[in-house]
């Protein structure tokens, strides 16, 4: 009689294997750990530079004020051009103080009040440009 033991390691192994065969086969799997790569030619906020501020938290608020910002600029314009490229941090920086609500410099403001402004915002814009 075959121990249970047994049949369980040779089971793991068995599966271990055919993972192994799937992983070695596969053309279109996992190849690598690197975060891909934002496509620029998508109408889309980049990421703030880091040494815009020191917290991510500070950054992420910069990059919904960006957002609003473009929104802004599409409802004063009708165009329905990617304006993301156009601001600069500096103009965000500047206008981040109109979004103030705490006096607290290390969460000077609501980035999740920001973020749903920002996508209410470019939801309209959206639906406005058929994108």
């Amino acid at each position: 009689m075959i121990h249970p033991s047994t049949t369980l390691l040779f089971a793991i192994l068995i599966a271990a294997s055919t993972i192994s065969v799937r992983a070695q086969t596969s053309r279109d799997g996992f190849e690598t750990m690197a975060q891909p790569t934002e496509d620029q030619s998508e109408c889309k906020a980049p990421r703030p530079p880091k040494d815009l501020a020191e917290t991510a938290y500070i950054r992420n608020g910069y990059r919904a004020i960006l957002r609003i910002m473009a929104a802004k600029k599409w409802q004063e314009t009708g165009s329905c051009d990617c304006f993301f490229t156009s601001i600069e941090w500096d103009q965000v920086l500047e206008a981040s103080t109109e979004y103030h609500v705490f006096d607290d410099e290390k969460r000077p403001f609501d980035t999740s009040e920001l973020r749903k402004l920002a996508d209410r915002l470019l939801a309209e814009r959206d639906a406005a440009c058929g994108s």
